[in-house]
């Protein structure tokens, strides 16, 4: 795939932000980090929804290599993505993968970039070779018929394995920090 291709452009990298809920003890913890300075009004990034490790997990997106994934990312999330084109050069050794779905399950609630479900992570914070640079990878259904939820790299892996998805590099890298991860958060 091109970096322009336009159903990635279309529907971005996340089904949306998620509201993030409002905690007076984190906030007494953040003004403590901010020393004493007033909070208010410094921006928050919209968390977004994916899989790790068969684990629901939250992160954001910083920046990203594709100026059209940027512009999309930054009208969905409603919180300014900054082009990078240099991330697409990042050598491998500083990349791992995320999975977007092209086809597949539609479920409730939070979808991933081409409304289906949420993206698939390898590599979270805790195992060797984290890195929250992200290289884009495309899955498709090869038969809908069998198409299920996939939670883990390992689940991608096997079904890839089994004949059942086709996995693509889309050419596009994007900055994806995890907020929260399998046994841990921020």
């Amino acid at each position: 795939m091109d970096h322009g291709d336009s159903r990635l452009l279309a529907c971005g990298l996340a089904a949306g932000p998620l509201q993030a809920q409002s905690n007076d003890t984190a906030s007494d913890a953040g003004m403590a980090m901010m020393g004493g300075m007033e909070t208010e009004g410094i921006p928050r990034l919209p968390p977004v929804a994916g899989y790790a490790e068969g684990d629901r997990i939250f992160f954001v997106h910083m920046e990203a290599s594709d100026a059209g994934i940027a512009g999309t990312l930054t009208e969905m999330m409603g919180s300014p993505v900054p082009v990078v084109p240099a991330l697409a050069d990042a050598p491998d050794s500083m990349l791992a993968n995320v999975y977007a779905f092209e086809n597949g399950i539609q479920p409730e609630g939070p979808r991933g970039p081409l409304n289906y479900q949420p993206d698939v992570f390898d590599r979270p914070v805790g195992s060797y070779g984290y890195t929250p640079l992200r290289r884009i990878m495309l899955v498709t259904w090869k038969n809908d018929a069998r198409a299920r939820v996939l939670t883990s790299a390992a689940d991608v892996e096997a079904a890839r394995s089994a004949g059942d998805i086709e996995v693509r590099d889309s050419g596009i890298v994007v900055n994806m920090p995890f907020l929260t991860w399998p046994g841990g958060e921020r």
